[in-house]
């Protein structure tokens, strides 16, 4: 079987977010960049957990992105990964993104193209259902666990309230959250055969831009604590409804 796991670069979760021109881009000195987790730790593992119950199973990697992006690519390599590619394209527009990622995934002719739900930084949770229309496959969203035999998946995925068992053809494409799998580090072994593994970057193809980033605004600072006597339950009572309003 042929994998193709989608990875994105993100900032971690601990950084300190700052815009700049104008709260129109990011402002990456000093960040802590790391390998999505939904795409890491969902969807790369377990395409390593296929390759380990199928050892003629080949992964292969692809992330969109600069040359500041390979470190992650690397990491990814070091947890599994057989062979990466990489779009030298910094274009964060969701169409153009999955529109570079169906190009290789055509000429790859993959069984299963695995992504994150999202990722943590823009949490659009786009690219997987327009990728999968790009690539005429068909879609499984939001899966919480992923079975492979002979040629078709069982795939359970989060509805509200419950959870929903689906089976459907191989190529596939499927999205993976929380309960896909477990996180791994890489060992030393990894760490060393990644130096060697084959990391090749394209150029990308034309595709259109469909939208483009007006402006960032951060969450308004949170309001100190408020304390109450214990004498003064009507007084609570009243913030709870007038300022937190959650009754």
């Amino acid at each position: 079987m042929k994998i193709l796991v989608c990875i994105s670069k993100t900032p971690d979760t601990t950084a300190k977010i700052a815009f700049t021109d104008n709260n129109t881009k990011f402002a990456g000195d000093g960040v802590q960049w790391i390998i999505n987790p939904y795409d890491e730790w969902y969807a790369l593992v377990r395409a390593i957990e296929l390759k380990e119950a199928d050892a003629t199973s080949i992964i292969h990697l692809i992330n969109v992105g600069g040359a500041d992006s390979d470190p992650i690519i690397r990491k990814a390599l070091a947890l599994g990964g057989d062979e990466a590619i990489r779009v030298n394209s910094t274009n964060t527009d969701s169409f153009n993104v999955a529109s570079q990622i169906a190009a290789i995934a055509n000429e790859g002719q993959y069984d299963l193209v695995l992504t994150g739900k999202e990722t943590i930084d823009y949490n659009g949770s786009s690219i997987g259902g327009m990728l999968a229309e790009l690539l005429d496959l068909p879609y499984i969203s939001h899966a919480i666990k992923l079975d492979i035999s002979g040629n078709e998946a069982t795939v359970v995925r989060e509805i509200d309230g419950g959870e929903e068992t689906d089976k459907a053809p191989l190529p596939l494409l499927v999205s993976c959250q929380k309960g896909m799998a477990e996180q791994r580090i890489p060992n030393m072994k990894g760490i060393m055969g990644a130096r060697t593994k084959h990391l090749q970057v394209k150029e990308p193809v034309d595709a259109e831009i469909l939208t483009n980033v007006a402006s960032f605004e951060l969450p308004a600072p949170k309001a100190g604590v408020k304390l109450v006597s214990p004498d003064q339950p009507e007084e609570l009572v009243r913030l709870l409804h007038e300022e937190a309003r959650v009754i």
